[in-house]
């Protein structure tokens, strides 16, 4: 065992040991002394150690042993004294730090130091330097201690959070590209499941209480989302918060400006619908933000930016719509579904007012209530039409121009606001969506097309594209159609394939349902989709796997079919009589 810092503490180390051997004339009494003196002092005990040498033990396991059991009883102390209250609890352990800090870089005795170190309120920063100097302490320190080290090094800090950000996003987007996955959706796990993610944990207890460390995590993930534009931040945002809110931590969640409004629509998130009361708290706060406070839009609009939170309100929104729609009302008399809309515009535009640093919540145009929905009902009007029209018999259905006039294109209103509002083209993805579960082929034919041309290209979004392909896998049936697969891939994926995102969604889709595709249009597809040498390993490689199930697919299909029992000739003639 290495002596150093044990003559700090009074006790003779490497150093005395040393000094005693070349100053003495007979070195092996003087190892014998120093062994005599430095011992287990129990007079009974002494006798016995010649006994453990008759059975080979050496005295330095024999020690070694007695001091394991030792630092365990005295650690087994420590973590009781921690658990007190009090002064009396602090004064004793800044004690027995200052007794026993000399001898932390004793391996042995190390974790004995760690312990009290964990326990401790407050860390001098004599000590604190001492652990940040020397990597081997750092990394042996509890998380306890490091909050304490973390809070005046933002960059220390970071290095140590970088990891548990970039396994977040790696995360999702394993979730969004995975191509065998079709139960688990991005949108499926619920918003407990998901803070109670590996990533997200870690975060919370890498904060603790830590005021100081929750703003600095809040302005990493601003930062990165600026810089990358990744609006998975907004999730870590609000779920961090929301873990947070889990465990209880008043100290952080009391000083969150957000904490009442993200609390509130979790809980929508949580029971899938806005109700009135609801409504009245979320409208409440937004109107309550006063001058002086504006900044606090920018975390806001960060909340409402969450993938998760858009989902909820553009699908509530379509489903406000069709009961509007049901109930004859107008969108604009509706109070929850304004309060929707301006929710959706708040976070849509997250990015430009944190990039802008203008934190001014931007104004509803009032078209996009008087002219868009509209439009937009008048497309679910037709497809119930349609859809009652399907019903009745043969002799009671419409003429074939009427049903033609419920299938042509969308309106002008609803086609000029996608290039132009981001709202609206958020409404017009969640209703092509709405047609496609419910499988309404001639709805999505009418709309899909027109996303391709969606404010900023809202649509090629990999959280839309993946529900999207989830959507039509199952319309597996439809693509063995030319009609519909031009819609599908001509007008809507082809526009912006060269987007290694939308090469890798539609890999996916046609991954499910090649099978069903004109040969023609297959082929077609495997050459577009072909990754180019710029293009990631993970296109790469994907495209392999693709390529490799076609081509056993299209083996299987070539293979000779087995004369089986009943095709034989054979059949045909007759049992002979049984023998009497």
């Amino acid at each position: 065992m290495a002596g150093f810092g044990l003559e700090e503490i009074g006790i003779p180390g490497g150093g005395y040991l040393k000094e005693s051997l070349t100053h003495c004339t007979d070195p092996l009494k003087a190892i014998e002394e120093f062994q005599v003196e430095n011992g287990i002092l129990l007079p009974s005990l002494r006798p016995m150690l010649h006994l453990l040498d008759l059975h080979g033990v050496k005295r330095l396991d024999f020690h070694n042993s007695i001091m394991e059991e030792l630092r365990d009883k005295l650690i087994t102390q420590i973590t009781e004294l921690g658990k007190r209250e009090g002064r009396d609890r602090d004064r004793k352990l800044k004690e027995l730090l200052t007794k026993s800090f000399p001898v932390i870089k004793i391996k042995a005795l190390r974790p004995v130091v760690m312990c009290i170190l964990k326990h401790m309120s407050h860390v001098e920063d004599k000590y604190l330097k001492i652990l940040v100097r020397d990597r081997d302490l750092y990394e042996a320190c509890d998380t306890e201690v490091k909050r304490q080290i973390w809070k005046d090094s933002q960059a220390l800090f970071g290095d140590e959070v970088s990891p548990l950000l970039t396994g977040y996003i790696t995360s999702k987007e394993d979730t969004l590209f995975n191509v065998e996955n079709l139960n688990n959706l991005f949108f499926s796990p619920s918003p407990k499941a998901r803070r109670q993610g590996e990533m997200v944990q870690k975060l919370v207890h890498m904060i603790g209480k830590n005021v100081k460390l929750y703003d600095m995590v809040l302005q990493f993930l601003r930062t990165l989302f600026l810089r990358t534009r990744f609006i998975h931040y907004c999730s870590l945002r609000a779920e961090l918060l929301m873990a947070l809110h889990d465990k209880e931590v008043h100290d952080i969640i009391a000083v969150d400006p957000c904490h009442k409004f993200t609390w509130c629509l979790d809980a929508c998130i949580r029971e899938g619908k806005v109700d009135a009361k609801r409504s009245r708290e979320l409208q409440g706060f937004l109107d309550s933000i006063r001058r002086g406070q504006e900044q606090v839009l920018g975390d806001l609009s960060m909340i409402l930016c969450d993938p998760y939170a858009i989902n909820f309100l553009a699908n509530s929104v379509i489903r406000l719509l069709q009961h509007l729609m049901n109930n004859e009302t107008m969108p604009r008399e509706n109070s929850v579904l304004v309060l929707m809309l301006r929710m959706l515009a708040l976070g849509l535009h997250s990015w430009d007012m944190i990039e802008s640093q203008v934190f001014r919540e931007p104004k509803l145009d009032p078209q996009i209530v008087t002219k868009f929905l509209p439009a937009l009902v008048s497309l679910m009007v037709d497809d119930d039409v349609r859809r009652l029209n399907a019903r009745l018999p043969p002799d009671e259905r419409e003429s074939a121009i009427t049903i033609i006039e419920h299938s042509g294109p969308p309106p002008d209103a609803y086609q000029a606001y996608l290039q132009e509002s981001s709202v609206a083209c958020i409404l017009a993805m969640y209703y092509t969506l709405y047609t496609a579960t419910r499988k309404d082929k001639t709805a999505l034919m009418r709309v899909l097309g027109t996303l391709a041309t969606c404010h900023q290209d809202r649509a090629f979004q990999d959280t839309f594209l993946h529900s999207l392909v989830a959507a039509l896998i199952p319309m597996a049936e439809d693509f063995s159609t030319e009609d519909f697969c031009t819609v599908v891939f001509d007008e809507f994926f082809f526009t912006n394939i060269s987007r290694e995102n939308v090469m890798r969604h539609v890999m996916k889709l046609v991954w499910y349902i090649h099978p069903k595709l004109p040969p023609a249009r297959l082929d077609t597809l495997q050459k577009a989709l072909q990754p180019g040498p710029h293009q990631g390993e993970a296109s790469q490689v994907l495209y392999e796997k693709f390529q490799a199930r076609i081509r056993a697919f299209q083996d299987a299909q070539n293979q000779p079919t087995p004369v089986g029992e009943m095709d034989s000739p054979l059949t045909a003639v007759p049992m002979p009589a049984p023998i009497q």
